[in-house]
């Protein structure tokens, strides 16, 4: 299977909104570096067009170019790897991939293969929520945790004493990268494929945890609000902050009371509880 690499050359500022633009259009493993950052997609996904117009979309804002190159998948994954470095958290918690040397000072921590899944912890949204959870009581709790990635949140759930955890991404890769870890991590969550509504779950949690993008969680909410116990908490990201109103109103109009909400570079993470 071939793979496409985009390579940009860009303003800071617009990494963030790049990126979350571009996970919506079959991109799905993302390199920072000092002028930018590449992003890979199968080849079968890259459509030329839609990245002039995306890229014509941001100009206005700053600085964007970028080159695209055909590579192997077992060239620019490996790579990565040796580049990945681990993430502390609050200096409780860290990440750090198996060829990494324990850690044993931080009280949680969580090893990965890294294989360029969403959700290593490097981008705002994965370590806003990461910080959040270690507020939130997980002791003997149902979890939910849509739009997995690696599955680093369901594996610090587990850490901070969840009883019963699972998983759903949508993206292959993804599951097989959660399994992996979750085995790694002794972790007795399960993961499935699937958006929520295709799932059938019927069981509710304690904690809903969702870090997609802002147009999956306004649609995708009501089926949250059902899948939560009263008084059950519920934990959104993946959207940037001029976002968090609308995400607030419709989140206000589904019973549900923000009790928390933080930014990081752009990005908001909000916390509701299901009103009694």
């Amino acid at each position: 299977m071939s793979f496409k690499g985009v390579h940009f050359i860009c303003d800071p500022s617009l990494n963030d909104f790049l990126v979350a633009e571009l996970s919506m259009l079959s991109y799905d493993s993302f390199e920072e570096h000092q002028t930018g950052f590449s992003a890979y997609c199968e080849e079968v996904n890259f459509n030329q067009s839609i990245l002039n117009s995306l890229v014509k979309k941001y100009q206005k804002s700053g600085t964007i170019s970028y080159t695209t190159e055909a590579i192997a998948r077992i060239n620019w994954n490996k790579d990565w790897e040796k580049n990945y470095e681990p993430v502390v958290i609050a200096d409780k918690i860290i990440i750090r991939a198996i060829f990494h040397k324990p850690q044993d000072n931080y009280k949680h921590q969580i090893v990965i293969h890294p294989k360029m899944s969403f959700g290593t912890g490097h981008h705002a949204t994965t370590s806003l929520i990461l910080e959040i959870q270690l507020s939130i009581n997980h002791h003997q709790k149902k979890i939910y945790d849509f739009g997995t990635g690696t599955g680093i949140l369901s594996i610090l759930a587990h850490q901070l004493g969840a009883s019963h955890i699972i998983a759903t991404d949508v993206d292959d890769w993804c599951i097989e990268n959660a399994e992996k870890n979750f085995n790694l991590n002794d972790c007795s969550g399960k993961v499935f494929k699937g958006v929520v509504r295709d799932l059938a779950l019927k069981d509710q949690a304690d904690i809903i945890i969702a870090n997609i993008n802002k147009n999956v969680l306004l649609s995708e909410m009501p089926e949250y609000v059902r899948l939560l116990n009263l008084d059950g908490i519920l934990v959104l990201s993946g959207f940037h902050e001029k976002d968090a109103p609308e995400i607030c109103t419709k989140a206000e109009k589904l019973g549900l009371k923000q009790i928390q909400q933080k930014c990081k570079n752009l990005w908001v993470v909000i916390v509701l509880r299901k009103r009694k």
